[in-house]
């Protein structure tokens, strides 16, 4: 019983880090971008995931065997720094919030037809509820897991009525004939940025998955959540893919929306709004609960009132888009944000790695720290070139 109870707690931190990662900023994210870019869109998918691996993998490390949040981590490695990144991620987290709750609403909109802002009171009732329930935690473990096995199961559907060129994907993804940083920068700032990394490590430090023993486990949950999160976006690209290579047309206004539509025609339609709910439903989940996490460290009652800041944090997103709309700049800078953030928090538990007060006797493998350092100069570089791209294009 325990051994089964402890299965559906990696699995959970694990799909809760992948949904978190999947929400309507990437489902807009993935489509746009391999409009522009076709095929060799692959190359910059296979760039983010291992990216991601060299973060997820290093950053779950830290956190299980020094048994301290992020935030706690990077206050004993420069104090001060925990709550410098705290208030980066909630930032972030909100911003992000928001579009996701509006994200939900569409959803609700494209398979009910009410008005979104209806369907954004409604979802963040969803999550509110799960939130109420006595074991909150069990209840988000087993929610996550659903809606990623259904948001699977639909795209693959979507794929194969779409005809992708598979073999064309497979070699653009080695051999690109566009790149474009940008593209990377918005990725990996969207599924490993900000409060997306935390997720999965912190919701196993609460579960008590933790220690150098539990090692192991931990990297288990690890990849779980990277392989849920990278098949999701390989078969999004593929299902978008198929809709370009056809010479279709993709609407501007929705653009994920308009990929489901042309592969599947109205029942396509319908199952966008099973898969925008499902990906912005399991987002403001996630963004909820590991925003409220950095929070713990700035008072012991924090950690006592957890699920009422988490229901708080809901109900601010909610009210903020549906008095002032969905902020698609609000979201592009987000996800700018996360992608400076990411090199900062990173660098930050590389050296936490080697600092016997945070992690004792632990060895961090070379390779995972070669990676890491490899991450932070290329995510920096990346990022100061899209921050130079952006001041330019406002003086232009």
């Amino acid at each position: 019983m325990k051994q089964a109870r402890n299965w559906s707690v990696l699995l959970g931190a694990g799909f809760l880090m992948a949904t978190s990662a999947v929400g309507p900023g990437f489902l807009t994210q993935t489509t746009v971008f391999t409009q522009a870019l076709g095929a060799s869109f692959g190359f910059v998918i296979l760039t983010s995931i291992l990216i991601d691996l060299g973060v997820q993998l290093t950053i779950w490390r830290v956190i299980a065997v020094s048994e301290m949040r992020a935030q706690d981590i990077a206050n004993t490695v420069l104090p001060g720094l925990g709550g410098f990144i705290s208030f980066l991620i909630v930032l972030g987290g909100l911003a992000f919030n928001i579009g996701n709750v509006g994200g939900a609403g569409l959803g609700l909109q494209v398979l009910f037809g009410i008005p979104v802002e209806v369907g954004a009171a409604l979802a963040a009732a969803l999550t509110i509820a799960i939130f109420l329930v006595k074991e909150a935690g069990k209840a988000m473990d087993r929610f996550a897991q659903l809606m990623g096995l259904l948001m699977i199961l639909i795209i693959v559907y979507v794929v194969f009525t779409s005809e992708p060129p598979v073999g064309e994907a497979l070699v653009r993804t080695f051999a690109p004939t566009k790149l474009d940083v940008m593209a990377i920068v918005t990725l990996v700032g969207g599924t490993v940025g900000g409060y997306i990394t935390f997720a999965g490590g912190h919701r196993l430090l609460d579960a008590g998955v933790k220690g150098p023993a539990a090692l192991p486990q931990v990297m288990t949950s690890a990849v779980a959540g990277i392989t849920v999160a990278s098949v999701i976006r390989v078969l999004l690209f593929l299902a978008a893919l198929g809709v370009v290579s056809q010479g279709l047309t993709i609407a501007a206004d929705n653009p994920p929306a308009s990929v489901f539509q042309l592969a599947a025609g109205n029942f396509g339609y319908k199952l966008f709004g099973v898969v925008m709910f499902a990906a912005a439903v399991t987002s403001v989940i996630g963004s909820a609960y590991t925003s409220v996490s950095f929070m713990k460290s700035f008072h012991p009652s924090i950690n006592r009132h957890e699920n009422r800041l988490i229901i708080g944090f809901i109900i601010v997103s909610a009210l903020i888009f549906i008095t002032i709309g969905k902020p698609v700049s609000l979201l592009i800078l987000a996800g700018a944000l996360n992608g400076f953030i990411l090199p900062i928090t990173l660098a930050t538990m590389l050296v936490a790695a080697y600092r016997k007060k945070v992690v004792g006797e632990y060895r961090h493998p070379l390779w995972l720290a070669v990676v890491g350092v490899l991450v932070v100069l290329v995510m920096t570089w990346m990022s100061a070139q899209v921050f130079t791209q952006q001041i330019g294009g406002l003086f232009s």
